[in-house]
């Protein structure tokens, strides 16, 4: 124990030499007087939660964690299985949180006890969220298989609530679920996340609801699981819930928040009350007001008292909600140079929930160490946060401030402009990571006819998946606002160059919903061309979702627009996907007439990688005909292709189609190689879907050869990725509930 008295000592000489009693300390702390006492006494474990929080009330920069941690105290948490703890971001804890002793013990209690949800309601502005996150960091110890955070956007300006499918489908990846695997009925998604959270505890923090409607598919069935909400309503729908309501910062507890944040500047007690007053005791108005004292260096608190009290008609307002609090964010921004505020009311025009440095800057017309600079300035003032990975993003009523009072000061035909920009800009760098995803893709030249900016570069393949990743949510939403100005070639175009990134990551209802935007925009523009690529490509996306009724009225169309302009590339094209819906319809001599007709023209053309593709096709119809032998010739013409292109998710696929063929045949050992050989390229494609695919396949090689203990091993493991694997559209999986 001579860590824990060593920390046990350090902690009360800090805590003494800052006057502070153990009473106090434990109030401010949230842990027990007892066991504070016990830890300065050396006789229980101090942890990691608790270094941090007497690190934050008495202002040591970190050392008592640091102690804590070269004493060999800090403990990593595990999660219920033994595997270690994973949390997926509660935002960090302010260092100026004042006040809210009741409530906070009220959460605590809440969390702590039996109550399954605790939800914290009250007006915009008032905290909600830094009360959410300091409960939730104050506990989180007690949740050994990790937290989960999410902003439900239920009054964020511009940024639609996001709905329950859309939540469970973001939660269940955070928990591992591979996209393949996530359901496409909200209901079975619901289910899923129930099951995922079934044994384990974790903490679940909704911040932002709209409704309850919204909460409740999100509500874990788990006893151990507990969830914190917050919300401008109260939610009464949530019968079962524990409801804190949140009101306004006692006198005092807002002069503290407004002391703290202001240090030897805090200097006028009279003056510093009033100003307290005048913020209506609003936590974020006091913040916006500290920020502005902090950036005149002049003024004294008597002058921001001043300046706040000329505008008392619409201060007066700030216990009604969202205008109130424009109020202080125009004090605020009312001498903030020009350039400053115009960066301000144009981010307002992105229209996501966050952007990058890039982004940014093309919006602003600027460089980008320049619009860095200027983004720096307005993050110090508290107008605009930058997470931990860069990227920038606005409190709810800062941008509704922003967008409605700073934004109309520009020039509609600048705001315009700017956002053409962020279209052009986005487009160029979707454009250059999808070739970089598929480089042999038929696709036209896009022709750009604005100005060069900023230009992204992607280094790699895995770069411009990582970028697709961070930014498809951004690039649909751009789809709408390139339609909406009208500007259809560029939307359609940018709904083109998500397709293989959302191949890749199985995101149907996106790359659905952008392709349907994009040939609204192609029959705007009139580009029949254009339009029967899109068809094409939403046939690819309801098809890859087992939509084969859908898939075949969307290929239909494209055909005909593809015979109208006598495309021959694109009816071919279309042939051959259409041969993948009458196949799985059991129609295999139709699919093989298409795509031997496919063949032909790619052959005849020169497009190695589409007549590879259309091989590879064929092999698993002739298998699906029992012409094994016939199927692994084509396969194997189609592997040495893909081999010497490179493709690595080409090679896997082709690896699985072989084992498949061999299997077949009963060649039982020539299908447990192909099959593990598509596991070894499944490392460098990183396709999650053929490495299940591939393992199962293996599972029912062990099992018919008479092997059902490393049968169940194998298919075990691939039930572990969380892949449910369609038995219609996988062989291998029709295969072995056949033989099971």
């Amino acid at each position: 124990m001579a860590g824990s008295a060593t920390f046990g000592g350090e902690l009360r000489r800090l805590r003494q030499d800052a006057g502070i009693s153990l009473g106090a300390l434990a109030e401010r702390v949230h842990y027990s007087k007892g066991y504070l006492s016990k830890v300065e006494n050396g006789t229980s474990l101090p942890n990691p939660s608790l270094a941090a929080l007497c690190d934050e009330v008495l202002r040591t920069g970190g050392a008592l964690t640091a102690l804590l941690s070269d004493a060999g105290g800090r403990r990593r948490a595990t999660r219920s299985d033994g595997s270690t703890r994973t949390s997926f971001g509660l935002p960090a804890v302010t260092s100026h949180f004042t006040g809210r002793a009741e409530e906070v013990a009220t959460v605590l209690a809440a969390l702590r006890g039996d109550a399954g949800t605790c939800v914290v309601t009250g007006m915009a502005g008032v905290g909600k969220t830094a009360l959410a996150v300091w409960c939730g960091r104050r506990v989180e110890a007690a949740y050994p298989d990790g937290v989960l955070f999410m902003d439900l956007h239920g009054h964020t300006p511009d940024v639609p609530p996001v709905p329950p499918e859309a939540a469970l489908d973001r939660l269940l990846r955070l928990l591992g679920v591979p996209g393949e695997a996530v359901p496409p009925d909200v209901d079975d998604r619901a289910g899923m996340y129930r099951d995922r959270l079934r044994g384990r505890a974790v903490l679940v923090v909704l911040d932002n609801a709209e409704s309850a409607r919204q909460v409740l598919p999100l509500l874990p069935a788990e006893e151990k699981c507990r969830v914190l909400v917050t919300s401008r309503h109260r939610l009464a729908a949530l019968d079962d819930a524990h409801h804190v309501p949140l009101g306004l910062l006692a006198a005092e507890d807002g002069a503290e928040l407004l002391r703290s944040l202001l240090r030897e500047r805090a200097d006028d007690e009279d003056a510093l009350a009033d100003v307290v007053d005048l913020c209506g005791r609003l936590p974020l108005a006091i913040r916006v007001a500290a920020a502005r004292l902090l950036a005149n260096p002049s003024w004294r608190l008597a002058d921001l008292g001043a300046r706040l009290g000329a505008e008392a008609d619409r201060l007066q307002e700030l216990d009604d909600g969202e205008r109130s609090v424009a109020a202080a964010f125009r004090v605020s921004s009312s001498t903030m140079p020009a350039d400053q505020r115009t960066l301000l009311g144009l981010l307002t025009a992105h229209p996501g929930a966050d952007l990058d440095l890039p982004a940014a800057a093309v919006l602003a017309g600027l460089p980008v160490l320049a619009a860095e600079r200027l983004l720096a300035k307005l993050r110090d003032g508290h107008l605009i946060f930058q997470s931990a990975s860069g990227r920038y993003h606005w409190h709810d009523l800062l941008r509704s401030f922003a967008a409605t009072e700073v934004a109309a000061e520009i020039d509609p035909d600048v705001r315009t402009a700017a956002v053409t920009r962020l279209v052009e800009a986005e487009l160029r760098a979707a454009d250059a990571a999808d070739r970089l995803l598929a480089p042999t893709r038929y696709r036209r030249d896009v022709t750009f006819t604005g100005q060069q900016g900023p230009v992204r570069t992607h280094p790699d393949t895995d770069a411009a998946i990582a970028w697709f990743r961070a930014e498809w949510r951004n690039l649909v939403a751009l789809c709408r606002v390139a339609f909406e100005l009208g500007s259809h070639v560029y939307c359609w175009q940018l709904a083109f160059s998500l397709r293989s990134f959302f191949f890749l990551a199985k995101l149907w209802d996106p790359w659905i919903d952008s392709q349907r935007i994009a040939l609204a925009a192609a029959d705007a523009s009139g580009d029949v061309w254009a339009q029967a690529v899109t068809l094409n490509n939403l046939g690819v996306a309801t098809i890859d979702r087992g939509d084969l009724a859908g898939a075949e009225e969307y290929y239909q169309q494209a055909l005909a627009r593809f015979r109208e302009l006598a495309d021959r590339h694109g009816v071919n094209t279309t042939l051959a996907n259409y041969a993948w819906v009458e196949h799985y319809r059991g129609d295999h001599r139709s699919a093989l007439a298409n795509l031997a007709t496919a063949l032909d023209f790619y052959r005849a053309e020169g497009a190695e990688r589409n007549a590879a593709i259309t091989l590879r096709g064929m092999a698993l119809v002739e298998t699906a005909m029992g012409e094994q032998d016939t199927a692994v010739t084509r396969a194997g013409e189609a592997l040495t292709t893909f081999v010497a292109m490179g493709l690595d998710l080409d090679i896997t696929m082709t690896h699985n189609c072989l084992g498949w063929a061999h299997f077949c045949a009963g060649r039982l050992a020539a299908a447990h190689a192909s099959y593990l050989a598509a596991l070894e390229s499944c490392e460098r494609s990183g396709s999650t879907f053929e490495a299940v695919r591939a393992g199962t396949g293996l599972g029912n090689v062990a099992f018919v050869a008479g092997r059902p203990a490393d049968a169940q091993a194998r298919w075990a493991q691939a039930a572990e990725q969380g892949i449910v694997l369609d038995p219609v559209m996988v062989a291998e999986e029709r295969a072995r509930r056949e033989i099971t």
